[in-house]
């Protein structure tokens, strides 16, 4: 029961004596019982309560003159989705009461109604609606933080990632998205492309990584009839299938030294030929491209054309690994279980806090992209509303930090003869390793983390400097 005011009810009977009955013993039970008598008097309180004091619960009877409880039910659900209703019948059958869940009741009582059932019955509503509030909070709160569409972020580095989108968006500039494999590229460009006037344009994306090198100029450019074995007719390259709208070119760092040189005259000119062909074709089409590699030093190898770079590095919009925003793995969390329990049909609402406390010490090589698949597994085989640890991958419960090898034979470990380096520079990564990982598990809480590793706040800072950490704190 709510902390600042009694639940309030809404008790509908056609018979005043149970109506009344049941209100006295609610009130009795710390409620706040209100009684009425028929479907229309009870949708009309709930009007004119819904802004000062709205109804929590509904209880009310199956059979009524006029109005009877499964078309009051019906109505509630539409116009009211809040309140959650229970039925009361003095003729209870499996069908009915079947047929009552799948309207919207949370619960289905027989008549005479036992005192202890009730409560048991109201308790379980209240429950509902507190998942009911919270799911519509979290919805609510989850769309003001992301800033993009389907994209959570509370980090700096996201939100100044959204701030560029904002900016960039309803120009013609060409946008760079770095950052690793699962962080979000795609999300990014399409909603650089969905806040631009292109919106109602195409957005056309591909992978540079996935398709062979021989297929990829075919791809991008189209071809026509006969150009090579297999060219049986002519094909529309993605630029041109993007004509008016946006293309999206990723891992756009895997591209060849010869792939780079024809892109370079598409961002200069916005024109190009299919192969095989001499016809030019010309378009009007929006350039995103993105990199799970830094270009720079790319270009200081000499394995990316230092032209192509500037042509490419307009506006730069980079995207945080998930390791270093821990912060906002509970919201992302929440946010998945949500759309998976959709996806699945699924009655999972929540996570324990140990499993969220084990979500947020794993480093995420797969970033986002791992998170969500990881919460997926967790909802399907979850037996009960609640996420916990054994629903978790081993992987995850298990803690595993990856390999660390502190013998002569690591690089790392070791200087370029081989010989073994000092045990503190040796000790190093793991001490650093550990810190971060408590520091993620306490959502960077400086002095939580300090009690969890027992070592004092002043120590705790003094190792974040040493390590960098400070520098990446949430």
């Amino acid at each position: 029961m709510s902390k600042t005011r009694p639940m309030r009810v809404l008790i509908v009977d056609d018979d005043p004596i149970v109506a009344d009955s049941l209100r006295d013993f609610l009130a009795e039970d710390g409620y706040a019982p209100t009684a009425c008598y028929s479907g229309h008097e009870a949708l009309q309180l709930l009007d004119d309560c819904a802004e000062s004091a709205p109804f929590d619960v509904a209880l009310t009877d199956v059979s009524m003159p006029a109005m009877d409880g499964m078309e009051l039910l019906d109505r509630i659900c539409r116009i009211h989705p809040a309140v959650v209703v229970i039925m009361l019948t003095g003729y209870g059958t499996i069908e009915s009461a079947v047929e009552a869940i799948r309207g919207g009741a949370v619960d289905y009582l027989s008549k005479p109604i036992v005192d202890a059932e009730l409560r048991l019955a109201l308790e379980r509503a209240i429950r509902q609606r507190a998942l009911v509030a919270e799911n519509s909070r979290l919805k609510s709160k989850l769309s003001g933080e992301s800033g993009v569409a389907g994209f959570i972020g509370r980090d700096h580095r996201v939100q100044k990632a959204f701030e560029l989108v904002e900016a960039v968006a309803s120009t013609k500039a060409t946008v760079l998205i770095t950052g690793e494999s699962g962080t979000g590229k795609t999300l990014i460009a399409r909603a650089v492309h969905q806040r631009s006037d292109r919106r109602d344009g195409p957005f056309i994306e591909i992978h540079c990584g996935s398709i062979p090198e021989t297929l990829l100029e075919s791809e991008l450019f189209g071809h026509v009839r006969g150009a090579f074995t297999g060219a049986d007719a002519d094909k529309v390259g993605r630029f041109q299938a993007a004509d008016g709208g946006t293309i999206f070119i990723d891992e756009i760092n895997s591209a060849s030294p010869a792939m780079q040189l024809k892109l370079l005259r598409v961002l200069q000119e916005r024109r190009f030929e299919r192969v095989g062909s001499t016809e030019t074709i010309e378009i009007d089409t929006r350039i995103i491209l993105a990199s799970n590699q830094a270009l720079e030093p790319m270009v200081a190898e000499g394995k990316f054309r230092k032209d192509l770079y500037y042509r490419v590095n307009v506006v730069h919009i980079e995207m945080p690994a998930l390791r270093d925003r821990a912060s906002d793995i509970p919201s992302l969390v929440r946010g998945f279980i949500e759309k998976m329990s959709d996806r699945h049909g699924k009655l999972v609402t929540d996570i324990r806090d140990d499993a969220m406390a084990l979500l947020q010490s794993y480093e995420y090589p797969g970033n986002v992209r791992e998170l969500e698949n990881i919460v997926e597994r967790a909802v399907v085989l979850a037996g009960s509303p609640s996420i916990t640890v054994n629903d978790l991958p081993a992987l995850i419960r298990e803690g595993a930090p990856g390999p660390l090898r502190l013998g002569p034979e690591s690089a790392r470990e070791s200087d370029g003869d081989g010989a073994p380096i000092p045990l503190a520079e040796a000790l190093r990564e793991p001490e650093r390793r550990i810190i971060l990982r408590a520091l993620k598990a306490n959502d960077w809480n400086r002095q939580a983390t300090a009690d969890a590793l027992q070592i004092n706040r002043t120590t705790l800072y003094k190792k974040m400097k040493q390590f960098g950490l400070d520098r990446i704190a949430g």
